[in-house]
């Protein structure tokens, strides 16, 4: 148990100051020691011995020196306290999901029909400025980036620090890939990061302007492996209107929506349409919803143990008592 003391300091054993006193008791109620006579070799002359022949006597303790053997027992009695030191408050999050993104860089995301601020802008722009929104709220959750194209790959493990998810994201190129979709298996590499968290805290967020094109594993597989393994999809078709002007993707392909909503269905996730940069913005936000950030309240604070400062200064003492006593002679 830690008891505060004024400022950051705190001792974790603070009963050991009970034993201060000690030295004073042991002088008060035990006897001096004394220095018991034996047998002795008589001389008639002590000089040839170098000696004068008369008593030396052996001078008690001065100041300095009690002083010093003070100073030794204060900080060996503060040492055996613990003194610790005590950090800012830091607030963790009780439980933390494991939220994998999983992102379409396939080169059809380079298509202008997302209209943000009145102008029109790719959908991978789109993408890249919402999703860092979403990455900064989460909290403490795990987040992990997966991008996708003719073959999938992990830019980022699931972790903490969302700053290094937000660098990835701004950096995720429509040219990385290849010029296809393998959304089947973007889904089975998450799986296979996913599979391994704790249960009940696996999501992944799947956003694709296309159909499954390339890859060995089909979505609808993939999504039976993610619910075997308790991992719940929610998947983003982001693009114009079916039969707009910018409604079709290169090389006359379009959403395949009703695999992105089985995809959703069989995983207890839900699929949402996104047609421009307020639809996405709000998905995010629903999604949000969905996977809320965990509680946060508990908090604690880093500690630091300083019982080394007391040991060192009492060992200086106790070295300065020692070349003293050698020096001048004295007592104890």
């Amino acid at each position: 148990m830690l008891i505060p003391v004024p400022g950051e300091l705190v001792w974790a054993w603070p009963w050991c100051a009970l034993a201060l006193p000690l030295p004073l008791l042991v002088r008060l109620f035990l006897p001096p020691r004394s220095v018991q006579g034996g047998r002795a070799l008589r001389v008639p002359d002590l000089s040839r011995f170098g000696i004068d022949g008369k008593e030396s006597s052996t001078p008690g303790l001065d100041l300095l020196s009690v002083l010093l053997l003070l100073v030794m027992w204060c900080c060996l009695v503060a040492a055996a306290a613990r003194p610790q030191a005590l950090g800012k408050p830091l607030t963790v999050p009780q439980e933390v999901r494991d939220l994998l993104l999983a992102i379409d860089i396939s080169p059809s995301m380079e298509t202008a029909d997302i209209v943000v601020g009145g102008r029109r802008t790719t959908r991978i722009a789109a993408v890249r400025e919402v999703a860092r929104v979403f990455v900064e709220g989460r909290g403490g959750d795990r987040v992990g980036l997966l991008l996708f194209g003719s073959r999938a790959y992990v830019q980022t493990p699931l972790t903490t620090d969302h700053a290094t998810v937000q660098h990835f994201i701004d950096e995720a190129d429509t040219h990385l890939a290849g010029d296809r979709t393998a959304i089947g298996d973007a889904i089975g590499l998450s799986v296979k990061r996913l599979r391994d968290r704790p249960e009940q805290s696996r999501v992944l967020i799947l956003l694709t302007d296309g159909r499954n094109s390339a890859g060995s594993l089909s979505p609808i597989d993939a999504a039976g492996l993610a619910a075997d393994n308790n991992i719940r999809i929610h998947t983003i078709g982001i693009g114009g209107d079916r039969g707009s002007l910018f409604g079709r993707l290169r090389g006359g392909e379009e959403i395949d929506e009703v695999t992105l909503t089985e995809v959703a269905e069989l995983t207890g996730g839900l699929y949402f349409r996104a047609r421009n940069r307020s639809d996405l913005a709000a998905i995010y936000a629903e999604i949000d919803q969905l996977e809320p950030v965990e509680d946060t309240s508990e908090t604690w604070r880093p500690v630091k143990e300083l019982q080394a400062w007391p040991l060192a200064v009492a060992l200086l003492a106790s070295l300065l008592w020692a070349i003293r006593r050698n020096a001048f002679g004295g007592g104890l």
